[in-house]
């Protein structure tokens, strides 16, 4: 028997997709190498919009409240809070068990394994000895399937200004009920509140940072953290930077960090991976062609707000303007608030 759909990788991005398959009505199986809960170096906050869409999915996992964004840069600080609906900081593994209980309840099969080569036919795709008529590859930000079927671009040159993210929790009461975006001089710190008594402080930046020499630039927020416990390891993630020559091969689709990545910077990765999740089953039709070229409208859809905006912030963020992006922020809250909005949604 050939499954309807195969997904490679089980992060909240995979299980979001297999989800969608579920209530879809297809079968759908998950191959993961890693056991439940999966952890990952990331910001952990929820924009409003990706919270509606877990709802859509029946996921509502335990998390801090988020009422927008701040920016702080020195003593200049930019405050939006969200127009119509909250956000929420959650941890990477409260939301990744929160996704597989639902994936379970639904009767999505979740396997130990790894991809591996991927095999097509006319008819159906081969991975992982699971035969499916469509292969999903949500397998994240260094994508092994995406390298195998030759759709990643590789950066030119040495790429100097690639970044990368390291993140760690704190044991210690929330001080706010704001992600906080701390701009240093090549560095920012993304504070996410994820519990009443836990904080997440992931920072973003060159490569080769130590984490307590990089937080060190931060004395406001070293302030803050003063004495409080850490809780597990720092975690590491990038580069981050991920371009693709195209989201589809066959009968094979990449969703997620998979299908290309811009930067962490504005904090919106969840939301575009589930909105590219839905696209990647709604638009699955007979006509392989037909409808590989309806996810690819539809994924440029989802992700156009974030490319555009988070490219151009990144190009200000490695330029001499970077030390005005806060002081802009602060002196046209009008500009600064359409943009939150706009990534936040």
């Amino acid at each position: 028997m050939t499954l309807d759909v195969l997904v490679v990788g089980g992060g909240p991005i995979g299980l979001a997709a297999a989800i969608e398959a579920r209530l879809a009505g297809l079968s759908v199986t998950v191959v993961e190498p890693r056991a439940t809960p999966v952890d990952k170096a990331c910001g952990e906050g929820l924009m409003p919009g990706a919270v509606a869409a877990l709802a859509r999915l029946g996921v509502d996992p335990a998390g801090h409240r988020l009422a927008g964004i701040r920016y702080l840069s020195g003593t200049r600080v930019a405050d939006h809070l969200f127009a119509t609906s909250q956000g929420r900081g959650v941890r990477r593994t409260t939301l990744q068990a929160a996704l597989a209980r639902r994936a379970d309840e639904l009767g999505a099969q979740i396997v130990t394994g790894r991809a591996g080569a991927v095999e097509q036919d006319a008819d159906a795709v081969t991975c992982a000895g699971i035969r499916a008529r469509w292969l999903l590859a949500c397998d994240g930000l260094h994508s092994p399937v995406r390298r195998g079927l030759g759709l990643e671009v590789a950066p030119r040159g040495s790429h100097p200004g690639r970044r990368y993210g390291i993140r760690r929790h704190f044991r210690v009461a929330a001080w706010t009920d704001l992600v906080e975006v701390h701009w240093g001089r090549d560095v920012e710190a993304y504070v996410t509140p994820v519990d009443d008594d836990v904080v997440g402080v992931a920072l973003l930046g060159p490569p080769h940072r130590d984490y307590d020499d990089s937080l060190d630039a931060f004395p406001g927020l070293r302030r803050h953290l003063a004495g409080a416990p850490t809780i597990g390891p720092v975690r590491g993630a990038g580069p981050l930077r991920q371009r693709t020559s195209a989201r589809t091969a066959g009968r094979v689709r990449l969703v997620g960090d998979a299908s290309g990545y811009v930067d962490a910077l504005t904090g919106e990765g969840v939301r575009v991976g589930l909105a590219q999740a839905h696209a990647a089953i709604a638009s699955l039709g007979p006509d392989v062609a037909a409808a590989n070229a309806q996810y690819e409208r539809a994924w440029s859809r989802a992700t156009r707000s974030y490319r555009v905006l988070t490219s151009g912030l990144l190009a200000a963020a490695g330029s001499p303007l970077r030390a005005g992006i806060v002081p802009l922020a602060a002196a046209t809250p009008r500009l600064y608030g359409t943009i939150v909005e706009r990534l936040a949604r």
